[in-house]
């Protein structure tokens, strides 16, 4: 218990830390170019910040970049094979096939639950703030971002569930969903075939201890000097200035996810649960402050498990079940943002946004955020889908969008912390809901 508070308070630390050291860097930057040295804050972001995968940066040295990629990158090397041991044994222990579609279908309704409010208060707060009008911003040119991609039919996400090349579907973090697939049907069949499989249960076994042990480490070891490199480099590239050409959008979004990671989680678990929900805010804390630094759900995933299963108290077989399909399909952050996002590059390009447009574009939220893949900066490009499905395509429309590219990161930091936060709330629920939630270690 003392390494765990130990944890929570070093990454506490690093929050605090980086979220200085970040600001600092934004205050320099801005000193020095209006001082003249562009060129020598130029250096100082070659030397530390710069992504060095991009294009000119051959002679860029990264050091912030390359030190949390390496961080993030340990941590999405072990998703594929944790999603699917996890998911696997979890089959396989739950042999009476009236409780797991007793835990599916709990799951699944927790989630459209949590879904429907967020894209009610979504919808709601997004035409309050067109009809007040601050929604119409005069979008300027100027602003770079990253490169969006071609809309699709939402729908590809259902053909997609079910793989049809299985060494492709393990090699692919963003195809999670037919991983989620592929372990739920071995798990299936393995109890089908009873005392015929002995030995690959073991290794299952043996490999998901690995991938824990692992997890573990990195972690405990790396996590608040990662978060610490995280959050420093991503408002030294940022900064304030680019969230200027659009606050209304950034303002009301922000109160808008911060409003129901604080409130609306806690809530549900209060009505659906019966559950003391400062308990879950307390120890879920450092599980959304790690999303936030991160902004991958995939790359949280690892800490979700750990803490919900051994703080908030949630049987394993619960857990690794349920945090993995939540971790693809339910994304109330995603859905939010995106809500907002269409609705702002509506009112900015000049469309008229009624109640029947802001219902069609829930639904298509709704659909594009349960095949969002659970990596930093998808949620604003899948937001292209819901855009191309609109019909918001003329020139205005396209540089909104393109202003969203540009300002969308951290927002994105905070979409990442209402999503994982969310699953491990579906979590709790489900096992209160079948007797097998450790109720003293979850008020402990």
């Amino acid at each position: 218990m003392k390494k765990k508070k130990s944890l929570a308070f070093k990454m506490a630390i690093a929050l605090v830390l980086g979220l200085a050291a970040g600001m600092g860097c934004i205050f320099i930057r801005e000193h020095m170019i209006a001082d003249g040295n562009a060129d020598t804050w130029k250096m100082i972001h070659n030397i530390f910040f710069q992504d060095i995968t991009a294009e000119g940066a051959n002679d860029a040295l990264g050091l912030f970049y390359i030190i949390g990629q390496l961080f993030v990158n340990a941590l999405q090397v072990i998703i594929i094979p944790m999603v699917f041991t996890s998911i696997t044994l979890a089959m396989c222990h739950i042999t009476d096939t009236k409780k797991l579609g007793r835990i599916s279908y709990k799951t699944i309704g927790f989630f459209f639950l949590s879904y429907l409010i967020a894209l009610l208060l979504a919808g709601i707060v997004g035409f309050a703030v067109y009809h007040a009008g601050a929604f119409d911003v005069e979008i300027t040119t100027g602003l770079t971002g990253a490169a969006g991609k071609a809309g699709s039919n939402p729908l590809i996400v259902l053909v997609q569930a079910v793989p049809n090349n299985i060494a492709a579907a393990f090699s692919n973090n963003g195809g999670v969903l037919g991983v989620v697939f592929l372990a739920v049907s071995c798990g299936l069949c393995i109890n089908a075939l009873g005392d015929k499989i002995r030995y690959f249960k073991i290794l299952l076994k043996e490999v998901n201890d690995i991938v824990v042990t692992f997890l573990s480490f990195v972690i405990n070891t790396f996590g608040p000097f990662a978060i610490f490199v995280l959050l420093t480099r991503t408002f030294a590239i940022y900064g304030i200035d680019h969230l200027k050409p659009a606050f209304a959008y950034v303002g009301t979004t922000v109160v808008l996810l911060l409003f129901y990671l604080i409130f609306g989680y806690a809530i549900l678990l209060l009505i659906t649960a019966k559950l003391n929900p400062k308990a879950f805010i307390r120890k879920i804390a450092k599980v959304a402050l790690f999303g936030f630094s991160t902004s991958s759900s995939a790359a949280t995933l690892p800490l979700n498990t750990k803490t919900t299963t051994e703080e908030l108290g949630v049987s394993e077989e619960i857990a690794s079940f349920t945090l993995p399909l939540g971790m693809t399909v339910n994304m109330n952050g995603t859905a939010i943002m995106q809500v907002l996002a269409a609705i702002f590059v509506a009112a900015s390009a000049g469309y008229e946004v009624t109640v029947a447009n802001i219902a069609v574009i829930a639904v298509l939220a709704l659909v594009s955020s349960i095949g969002t893949p659970a990596a930093p900066g998808a949620g604003a490009v899948i937001l292209f889908t819901i855009l191309s499905g609109l019909g918001y395509t003329n020139d205005a429309a396209l540089l909104a969008y393109s202003l969203i590219l540009a300002i969308n990161r951290p927002i994105e930091m905070l979409v990442t912390s209402l999503n994982v936060v969310g699953d491990s709330a579906a979590c709790i629920y489900v096992a209160k809901s079948e007797d097998m939630l450790d109720e003293d270690m979850y008020n402990s």
